[in-house]
């Protein structure tokens, strides 16, 4: 049940883990799921709990022919976090949780609130006033308790941390609990599985807490440890204007301004030097997009046929404005995949 150090209150990462992935021929008779991954997934799999997650379609860019992108938002709540929060759902069983407590921006919260309703267990949100009213109303079709918390993204998290160890409860933390990034991971097993047992040359990931980053990093790591791929991509990591420490590396807290790219409003990230250690190990770097970028890639992802929320547009604006270096393409090789992280169906149309 533990979420943080007991010492000192860090942060918490899973050791004495020995990962392994099946060969390609095990791999063809299991169910398109991220469990067939079980053998590199710190919980046993398939739970009872599974809802389909996983294996999302790889879709064309408009108008790229280097650059795929990954539709997560078909993921079964709507968005990537139900990668995580199933692996800690499957936790929380098989600990006995009495009740499962979340904090989060709207996604990660309704993916925590829908493995709790299918896990039949009781589910605590707590999510910033100013979060959609699609989000709410999903976090409450599935009977999760919502609280909203005035003021920025971290006073969420801050009034979760107040309840997080009360006895028989569960902080299903995406940020905080170390289990949330192996299942993230698994967005790069199948990644390397769609293409031929290879990965892009670069993967641009939409950054604010840094699961996902965090998780293709971790994902990627095991690979090559592995033998399975011959190096590590290049992580470009993509930041809203408005609200990016991680690309300025400020040491003090910043004051971030309204941003459409909601998802992502993380003026402190708890897992910073975790985030920026990773992506420079990678030779990767983070940049950033105006809200009238984004604006802009989230029209031309719909007339695409591709309806995201608005934070989901974050890659395609950066690869659009040219910011994510262009290696030499290799043969059939895409040199950038990007995800589509939420679907734009519970996140109001940003506005023009």
């Amino acid at each position: 049940m533990a979420w943080r150090c007991t010492a000192c209150g860090g942060l918490l990462d899973v050791h004495g883990f020995a990962p392994s992935l099946p060969n390609a021929l095990e791999l063809g008779r299991r169910a398109p799921t991220l469990w067939r991954y079980a053998e590199a997934l710190p919980v046993p799999g398939p739970p009872r709990i599974s809802l389909g997650e996983g294996m999302t379609p790889l879709v064309s860019a408009p108008g790229r022919s280097d650059v795929l992108l990954k539709a997560d938002f078909l993921m079964p709540t709507g968005s990537f976090k139900d990668r995580g929060a199933v692996v800690l759902a499957a936790l929380a069983l098989r600990l006995g949780a009495a009740r499962l407590v979340a904090d989060s921006s709207g996604n990660a919260g309704t993916a925590v609130a829908a493995y709790a309703a299918r896990a039949g267990l009781p589910c605590t949100v707590y999510v910033p006033a100013s979060t959609s009213e699609g989000k709410l109303g999903q976090l409450r079709a599935y009977g999760a308790e919502v609280h909203r918390v005035e003021g920025p993204r971290e006073a969420a998290a801050a009034a979760a941390a107040r309840v997080a160890d009360a006895p028989g409860v569960f902080y299903a933390s995406h940020v905080h609990h170390p289990f949330f990034v192996h299942g993230t991971k698994t967005y790069v097993f199948e990644l390397w599985e769609q293409l031929g047992g290879r990965l892009p040359a670069t993967l641009v990931l939409p950054v604010g807490n840094g699961t996902l980053v965090l998780g293709a990093y971790l994902g990627c790591r095991e690979l090559l440890e592995q033998r399975l791929i011959d190096r590590m991509p290049v992580i470009t990591a993509v930041q809203a204007a408005a609200c990016a420490p991680l690309a300025s590396a400020a040491s003090e807290r910043i004051t971030p301004e309204p941003t459409v790219a909601e998802g992502i409003a993380i003026a402190r990230p708890a897992r910073g030097a975790q985030i920026l250690a990773a992506i420079a190990e990678t030779g990767g770097t983070v940049v950033t997009v105006t809200d009238d970028r984004i604006r802009a890639a989230h029209r031309e992802l719909a007339r695409s046929g591709l309806y995201v929320e608005p934070t989901s547009a974050v890659c395609w604006a950066a690869l659009e404005a040219g910011l994510v270096p262009v290696p030499p393409v290799e043969g059939d090789r895409p040199f950038a995949v990007a995800p589509l992280c939420g679907t734009g169906l519970k996140s109001a149309p940003p506005a023009a």
